[in-house]
């Protein structure tokens, strides 16, 4: 996972999604590398060649403030990867680190979930587990049940690429907000998920070398749920006070929509219990 030059690696990532003709410059045939050269990011940057290189090659892993701001326009960087880039620049003294506790919902986040009935939400931790789900979520998407690992489920599990009609959207969202909330690329369990992942899944292996980073904060996703066909919901997250790393999502849909008739209709089957609510095939795209 480029412990040893993260600095590098990103830059390197970043480098080679930049498209030449938004600089002036020809990406015809002569061209043997993706994206820029490492030349013309230093021009572009005002750095010399030589201190790019070092940069890249991690013989220099502490650029000024100037220099990264810089690179954070040469490669348009949004606030958020423009703030990953600084972290990377930062001297850090890494201190020994204490074995993480199992990560548990407090019964308190637990009963206001329960007390949701026409309201989706769940709670994700810091590697993207499903750590708690009320039951409407679970109805509206058989992909968050307690238990799941979602970025797992969405590179490894076929029935993701089902539920999720827009999945290369949201499999690249999922491993951006892996990088965010992870936090410690040095966490024993981030690297055995990595590991795990960048064997099994080339979407994946390829998504991770981009080195996107991108929190959860909002959005809208369509689901395709068995029952009740199409759901288009939004979602809003929020950061669970005294748990670092956990997230709360929660889910709704457009007042008057087919979406909110939908989701009003598998609430009603989960109330009843329906038995319909047991595991269903997927449905189809076509």
């Amino acid at each position: 996972m480029d412990s040893d030059n993260r600095l590098g690696a990103f830059l390197r990532a970043r480098r080679e999604l930049v498209c030449p003709a938004d600089f002036g410059m020809s990406g015809g045939g002569q061209r043997r590398v993706a994206g820029l050269r490492r030349e013309e990011v230093a021009m572009l940057a005002g750095v010399s060649a030589d201190y790019y290189v070092r940069l890249e090659q991690g013989r220099d892993k502490h650029p000024s403030e100037q220099v990264v701001a810089a690179l954070a326009r040469v490669f348009a960087l949004d606030e958020e990867g423009a703030t990953h880039l600084r972290e990377l620049a930062r001297p850090v003294v890494r201190r020994r680190r204490a074995p993480q506790r199992p990560e548990k919902v407090s019964p308190g986040l637990l009963a206001l979930m329960q007390a949701w009935p026409q309201t989706p939400a769940l709670v994700l931790g810091r590697h993207l587990d499903v750590l708690a789900a009320n039951p409407l979520a679970a109805a509206v998407n058989s992909c968050s049940v307690p238990g799941v690992n979602q970025v797992r489920m969405m590179f490894l599990d076929p029935e993701a690429r089902v539920v999720y009609p827009d999945w290369a959207m949201h499999a690249a969202e999922t491993v951006a907000s892996l990088r965010a909330s992870a936090g410690d690329l040095d966490d024993p369990r981030l690297t055995e998920l990595v590991g795990e992942l960048s064997l099994k899944s080339d979407d994946f292996r390829r998504l991770w070398a981009r080195h996107d980073i991108r929190g959860k904060i909002a959005g809208t996703k369509r689901f395709l749920n068995p029952l009740v066909g199409e759901l288009t919901l939004s979602y809003e997250t929020f950061s669970v006070n005294g748990a670092p790393g956990q997230l709360l999502i929660a889910y709704h849909a457009a007042p008057g929509s087919e979406s909110e008739r939908g989701l009003a209709l598998l609430g009603s089957m989960v109330a009843t219990g329906d038995p319909a609510l047991r595991k269903s095939p997927a449905p189809s795209l076509d």
